[in-house]
This record gives structure tokens, C-alpha cells and sequence, in this order.
């Protein structure tokens, strides 16, 4: 399988904090990998480099075969790198149509155009029933999935899901799972930072595990559960018993 997603020796450093320490990880194209750890691990400083928040202070990033390590945000985003957000960042006062029309309008500058991908995209989503409501008016697990719609609206080659499952009803999250699972079948491959391991665990194809900035351990996800450097950082006495 060829990697759509390369990191190689990746440093992040803030003043004297590490948060992410010679980070080498590959996505291959298809795949849906989970990127899983404790709190401070540096999964979401990770997230930043790859989506181009911010460039790493050491190492270097590839995308689709291209070095982007000092590419900007925006550019990442023409290239096909999508992303959603921990804390939702819908634009509140607008409907949910015009909040992927302005994904839609990466690819889109005519919009017609992209007010015809923003309905494909909402259907896709389960949305489409709440084109016209105000962001501001929907529930949790409904904003959730309006950042997947957003990102998705961008036409991406990789998906960038930052927590999407975090918070929601158990009900809720399998829907959740399901799209995720969607998005993998129309082509799009999936990167999750994921706390909810019991969901997680069964819907990825591979687990990237960080503690304190490193890559602690990956694999198929029945074998990290069962790795005993994992259930010590994270997992706790509770899957050590169970696996």
C-alpha cells in the first residue's frame, strides 16, 4: 500500500515543552488509522503539523508524494488535506448549507457549483433535513457531523478527524462510526484522534499510539490493546483484565 500521509522524525518543540519527539508515522492510501493516547500525548500538536498550522521545528511532512513540511493551511487544503476541529468551529449565525458551502468554495469559485456539492455533501452526511436551520440551533452530535460535512465539502484525499465520536450517546457515536466508514468507501482515507477506545478500536484499520510525544507502539488494533507498554500509559487495569 502507498503512503498518501508520510511523517519522518518529527520534532515540535515550545520553548523548553517537547510535544512531539522524532514522530515518524505513514497512512496509506484507503486506510483508517487511529491516532490514540493520554491527554498530552501530542496527538493534536501532530494534527497541527500535518494540517499545516503550524511548521514543525525539525523533520519533514509528505503529502501524495510532496514534500508540504513548509506549506501553509490553505495550500494543504487545495492539495486534499481536510480536517475538522475538538472544539467545533461552526459559523453559528450562518445555516448549515452556507457552512459547507464554504468548504465547497475550495473547489468551487462559481456557486452554483458549490451550493449543488454542499446538498451532495449534506445528503452524504444525513444533514439534508437541516440545510436551513442556523448552525447555532443544532444539537451536539448534529455540529459534529457538520464539521465532517465542512471538511468533506473541501474534496479531500485524507480526512483529518479530530475527536468527531468525543461526547456523544452511544447511539450517536455508531452513527458516527458508520460515517466514518462512508467516508472510507467513497475513496477518502481517514486519520482519527480518537479518546473512546471501545469505538474506536473496532472501526480503524491501524493504531498509531503517542505518550509523551513519541510513537509508543502501532499496529492492528486487537494486537495494541493487548501491548503491555499501551495498557500502562493508557488503557488501564479495566483492558489489561479484559484483553
Amino acid at each position: 500500500m502507498t503512503a498518501l500521509l508520510e511523517t519522518r522524525g518529527v520534532w515540535q518543540r515550545f520553548g523548553g515543552l517537547v510535544a512531539n519527539s522524532d514522530v515518524s508515522i505513514s497512512v496509506g492510501r484507503g486506510e483508517i488509522v487511529g491516532l490514540i493516547g493520554p491527554n498530552g500525548a501530542g496527538k493534536s500538536t501532530l494534527f497541527n503539523l500535518i494540517a499545516g498550522v503550524l511548521p514543525p521545528t525539525q523533520g519533514s511532512i509528505l503529502f501524495d508524494g510532496e514534500d508540504v513540511t513548509h506549506m501553509p493551511a490553505a495550500e494543504r487544503c487545495q492539495r486534499g488535506v481536510g480536517r475538522t476541529f475538538q472544539v467545533v468551529k461552526s459559523f453559528e449565525t450562518m445555516t448549515v448549507i452556507d457552512n459547507v458551502i464554504v468548504g465547497a468554495l475550495v473547489r468551487n469559485t462559481v456557486m452554483r457549483e458549490a451550493r449543488r456539492k454542499a446538498h451532495e455533501v449534506l445528503e452524504f452526511t444525513g444533514l439534508a433535513a437541516r440545510a436551513d436551520v442556523l448552525a447555532s440551533d443544532l444539537v451536539p452530535a448534529e455540529k459534529r457531523r457538520l464539521e465532517v460535512a465542512r471538511a468533506l465539502a473541501t474534496e479531500p484525499k485524507l480526512l483529518l478527524l479530530d475527536e468527531v465520536l468525543t461526547g456523544l450517546t452511544p447511539t450517536e457515536a455508531q452513527t458516527g462510526v458508520a460515517l466514518v466508514r462512508k467516508v472510507r468507501d467513497a475513496g477518502i482515507t481517514v486519520l482519527m484522534v480518537e479518546h473512546v477506545m471501545e469505538i474506536v478500536m473496532p472501526l480503524v484499520d491501524r493504531a498509531i499510539v503517542l505518550d509523551l510525544g513519541k510513537v509508543l507502539v502501532e499496529g492492528k488494533p486487537a494486537d495494541v490493546v493487548r501491548d503491555p507498554k499501551v495498557i500502562s500509559a493508557y488503557l488501564g487495569d479495566r483492558h489489561a483484565q479484559r484483553a
